[in-house]
């Protein structure tokens, strides 16, 4: 069932750094994922304005974090690339690409779904 969240990131942060131990991430891989985490819930809270969610899973290969959020975002490769150095904005996802093994993103009308996927040892 996924954890739903407003503006309780500290939450975020504590579930997603648990599933991560559990899952078996490297002490520096779980920072990573935590911070891959933040960043997208913090997102939601300051651009999406609606609550988002949050479900975690594991195979024997991977661990997959989906975040889902009311919000839209335009460009579908938001984050691929490096901001320019005079940008106000699209660091924080650009991070998320550089700490996880891959990143999906859609969104629409109906909003956006990220997930973010860690290499399992």
């Amino acid at each position: 069932m996924p954890f739903v969240y407003t503006t309780n990131l500290s939450e975020v942060r504590a579930l997603a750094e648990q599933h991560a131990r559990t899952a078996g991430l490297p002490a520096s891989r779980v920072t990573d994922f935590v911070i891959a985490v933040s960043e997208v819930a913090a997102n939601t809270v300051r651009h999406a304005r609606s609550a988002g969610s949050m479900d975690i899973w594991f195979t024997a290969n991977e661990m997959v974090c989906e975040m889902r959020d009311a919000g839209f975002i335009p460009n579908p490769r938001a984050g691929s690339e490096p901001p320019s150095r005079d940008a106000s904005g699209g660091h924080g996802l650009w991070l998320v690409h550089q700490v996880c093994d891959r990143v999906d993103l859609r969104s629409d009308e109906n909003g956006t779904v990220i997930r973010m996927y860690m290499s399992l040892p």
